[in-house]
């Protein structure tokens, strides 16, 4: 599984604190580009989180599904930032290289593909009878609860809360049409449904990108070394990824830290678990996703 803190998330964030410091201005190609891998990245981050609930409640062949289509979005990312898990086409300043129109045209079929693919395993286990005797109902967090206990992403939406990083507009998002997913139940069936339908989401932020990518350089040079602290917050396919990064005007960092949404949301699981039946215990906590090395960075 792809950890949350990759190396192409602190490419971006050193590269978004070195403009800010020394007010050198990114292009928004490099914005458009950042978004497009961090999409990619959520698809397939995604589609593997959906497999492995799937697999808690024994269905063994829809996890398969799931994984087969999440091949398709590992397809997707090698093809156009160099890796299948790892984005390696980012470098400060911008990006390596540019997407060709056939590359273009080939993601938006893949797409098609991928979301035809989706819309089937969305109707087959949110309509299904047992998933919604096994989560409807459990693994309950209130609204006021989740917003006390620092909940993030989908686990937070998932109880009502409209809060995600997206909606302050960083890098391209100001320029995309973008509402967040909100359920209002606070139980399982609600923070899968979250995650159902942003992959859906995601497909269309993809295209709407894709088809406003406009003409300008690939990448800037940031000059100097940065001196200073700052903090920077994106919106992870699990919720809120945190940075802070302390320079001292060398090429070297003199610190980083990062904050998993994980780490937010693991004490979320003292609230839904007490008092539930053991089989519950797993489609619980898979309902959350958790990326328990994630939380060791």
């Amino acid at each position: 599984m792809a950890a949350e803190a990759s190396s192409s998330d602190l490419i971006q964030v050193v590269s978004l604190l070195g403009a800010a410091v020394v007010a050198v201005p990114l292009f928004k190609r490099l914005g458009l580009g950042s978004v497009l891998g961090y999409l990619a990245a959520g698809l397939a981050i995604g589609k593997f989180g959906l497999g492995l609930f799937a697999d808690a409640f024994g269905f063994e062949s829809v996890f398969q599904q799931f994984w087969r289509i999440r091949e398709a979005v590992m397809d997707i990312c090698e093809a156009t930032a160099g890796n299948r898990v790892i984005l390696s086409v980012n470098v400060v300043g911008g990006v390596r290289r540019d997407l060709a129109p056939d590359q273009i045209r080939w993601m938006l079929e893949k797409l098609a593909e991928l979301e035809a693919g989706h819309r089937e395993l969305t109707r087959t286990m949110l309509d299904d009878y047992t998933v919604q005797e096994r989560t409807r109902g459990i693994g309950y967090m209130s609204k006021d609860d989740a917003r006390l206990l620092g909940a993030a992403g989908p686990t937070l939406r998932g109880s009502g809360w409209e809060i995600d990083e997206r909606m302050h507009g960083y890098a391209a998002y100001k320029d995309l049409n973008f509402i967040p997913v909100v359920e209002k139940d606070g139980d399982c069936y609600a923070r899968a449904k979250v995650r159902f339908y942003e992959v859906f989401q995601a497909i269309d932020l993809i295209r709407e990108a894709l088809n406003r990518l406009p003409e300008s350089e690939l990448a800037v040079k940031v000059p100097g070394n940065p001196e200073g602290e700052s903090i920077f917050r994106v919106e992870q396919p699990r919720g809120e990824l945190f940075y802070y990064v302390r320079a001292n005007g060398t090429k070297f960092l003199e610190r980083m830290r990062v904050r998993t949404p994980t780490f937010a949301n693991v004490p979320c699981l003292l609230h839904m678990l007490p008092g539930c039946k053991l089989p519950d215990v797993p489609v619980i906590v898979l309902s959350i996703d958790p990326c328990i090395s994630c939380t060791e960075r």
